[in-house]
């Protein structure tokens, strides 16, 4: 064998071996990969039961409820054009509530219910997700210098 074809099987071979840790590295992080849409977003696509992800928007008024463990909560998240209903257990932050903006992570129940395992609510009162300002303007409901 060349010089010429030495390097060439070297090189061949390298380009391989990184693209076998590539794959390796994207298979180990699909799992931890969230992405995030909007309620809009998960009516239209009828996303499948177990599938991770975010969903962000405002709580809808008056659909917040607590049960009687004290510990569970539901309510809805809205983009003001559509909302899905969210089911929490667990500790919600001190500015979670109606009429703000929030950003859950879970998924989908076969009842279309997102459960939830994490929520992110506003930080002030000036703040929203940019995922969730995007969502509003993308609907149409988005009323400039109402956040942000």
């Amino acid at each position: 064998m060349t010089r010429k074809r030495k390097r060439l099987a070297i090189v061949l071979a390298a380009m391989a071996a990184l693209g076998v840790g590539a794959a390796f590295v994207g298979f180990a992080l699909r799992d931890n990969i969230a992405l995030f849409r909007s309620p809009t977003e998960i009516v239209k696509e009828q996303l499948p039961a177990g599938r991770r992800f975010r969903v962000g928007g405002i709580v809808e008024e008056h659909s917040f409820k607590r049960g009687p463990d004290g510990v569970t909560v539901s309510f809805r998240v809205t983009d003001m054009a559509n909302s899905i209903p969210v089911s929490y257990r667990g500790i919600l932050p001190d500015l979670f509530r109606e009429g703000q903006g929030v950003v859950a992570m879970g998924q989908l129940d076969s009842n279309g219910t997102f459960q939830a395992s994490e929520i992110l609510a506003k930080h002030d009162e000036r703040y929203m997700p940019p995922e969730v300002v995007k969502a509003l303007k993308a609907s149409g409901k988005w009323q400039e210098g109402s956040a942000q």
